[in-house]
């Protein structure tokens, strides 16, 4: 791992650069490794040997930050994981560890403790560890769960190369250099939060630790990961921001917020990517063509029918089980997204999820088709659209969205028809609660429907 110990190099020289800040202090790159020195002795009283991997607990604190670097140059293998249901936690464990062998946990939510916990599920202290040797795969950097949300979460893995060959594919395009501030967000569980601390890295720029209060968070910042909800606050409060650039997540956003955003002169940019590859594949500054943008350097996509393929530089080494390494399924070295999409001259138009496809009446629907229908209209900041069971047409879809009151179907529909045919119309709406829009990345799609089969009885979602 030497070679991407990064903090060293920014620390030999430029060890008085401001590195990282929170509301509490900043730390120069000197006393940043100062920091990680500490916490690798931590580590190395714990008992943990390298090649071992630990479960790191946390959003997006700066403890967290420090333990990961700490953990990388250590040579551990860091599985960055959320605080979850027990339940939950064990489906996790079991993909990491072996049945015999005690889970190791570093609870970094508490940034006056360092505490490492050893046990199974119940992480009980003090019990003894009794490891077989690590297996034969190295280079990990990070073990990174996806949502699970068509069936059990995948522990995707990569190294740091693949990291860093995402980070410069993007800010080839995306420019953030030294002297720019990222605000971290989005959760380091999530590959796109992860993705924020590997181009800070890649730079040696400042990272700036959120701290919950969104107004407060973005002022001093220069770049920024948001979903347009947030964009839209922003413009619509007339908070002050040093903010150049932000990189948007979603599909469509609506063209009267991107004019806005220029006129406070923030660039607003819309990138496509996936846990597989490292986070984002094509990016592009938010123009009038409805897409994703273009394939950024050391990525490939190519389209086999509607199905968007990839490969490149950043694209996972495997899947972690139980200290083995499982190859992602590839055809030919491509891997299928199972997204759809399509091409618009050279840049790709994602359609939406092969499994967000349903039928009604005989005919397509894409959910995320409807949803750019939606997104578009002023009153409407988000939206998510799932199918429900239909009598008539086999399947229908409702729409769950965030607007300032719950919009009226007849209303709605009208205003949809320039874009959208009768049968793919929602037939009814929910407000998103308020619980599943605060996490700062897009809504997820299976969280929307355990919520709405659970919050009403006139539909049937369709799983």
């Amino acid at each position: 791992m030497t070679d991407f110990r990064l903090w060293e190099h920014w620390a030999t020289y430029a060890p008085d650069d401001i590195a990282l800040v929170t509301a509490e202090q900043s730390w120069t790159w000197a006393q940043v490794v100062h920091e990680i020195d500490s916490l690798q002795s931590t580590l190395q009283c714990s008992g943990l040997t390298p090649g071992q991997v630990i479960c790191l607990m946390g959003r997006a604190e700066r403890k967290l930050v420090f333990a990961y670097l700490a953990c990388l140059s250590f040579g551990l293998r860091p599985a960055i994981i959320a605080e979850q249901p027990e339940q939950q936690l064990a489906i996790k464990l079991a993909a990491l560890y072996l049945p015999d062998e005690n889970a190791w946990l570093w609870d970094c939510r508490d940034a006056s403790v360092h505490r490492l916990d050893s046990g199974p599920v119940s992480l009980a202290r003090g019990r003894a560890l009794t490891l077989p040797a690590p297996s034969k795969v190295e280079n990990i950097a990070s073990i990174i769960f996806t949502s699970g949300s068509t069936g059990h979460p995948k522990a995707v893995v990569h190294s740091a190369a693949q990291h860093l060959a995402s980070a410069h594919g993007l800010l080839e395009k995306f420019r953030f250099v030294k002297g720019d501030s990222w605000l971290l967000s989005l959760p380091m569980y999530h590959v796109s939060g992860l993705a924020i601390v590997w181009r800070w890295l890649s730079v040696g720029a400042t990272l700036t630790i959120a701290t919950g209060d969104f107004a407060s968070d973005i002022a001093g910042v220069s770049h920024a990961s948001l979903v347009a909800t947030q964009l839209k606050r922003i413009v619509d409060n007339r908070w002050p921001t040093d903010l150049k650039r932000v990189l948007l997540g979603g599909s469509h956003i609506p063209s009267a917020l991107i004019t806005r955003a220029r006129e406070r002169n923030i660039e607003t940019w819309l990138g496509y990517g996936m846990t597989e590859t490292a986070s984002t594949v094509t990016a592009k500054r938010v123009d009038d063509i409805p897409s994703s943008g273009r394939v950024l350097p050391g990525r490939k996509v190519k389209l086999q029918g509607s199905h968007i393929l990839v490969a490149g530089d950043t694209l996972a080494k495997g899947y972690y089980w139980q200290g083995e390494l499982k190859p992602i399924v590839l055809t030919h070295d491509w891997f299928d997204t199972k997204d759809l999409g399509e091409w618009v001259g050279e840049e790709l138009r994602v359609i939406g999820r092969a499994d967000n496809l349903f039928i009604s009446g005989g005919e397509n629907v894409h959910c995320e088709e409807v949803e750019a229908a939606l997104n578009a209209l002023p009153n409407l900041s988000q939206s998510i659209v799932v199918a429900v069971e239909d009598e008539e047409f086999g399947a229908r879809c409702v729409a769950v969205v965030q607007s300032d009151q719950t919009p009226k179907v007849a209303e709605m529909n009208l205003a949809l028809t320039s874009s959208l045919a009768k049968f793919k119309c929602p037939v009814a709406y929910f407000l998103i609660p308020e619980s599943l829009s605060q996490s700062g990345i897009k809504v997820s799609r299976a969280q929307v429907k355990k919520w709405l089969a659970s919050h009403q009885s006139n539909y049937v979602v369709i799983s």
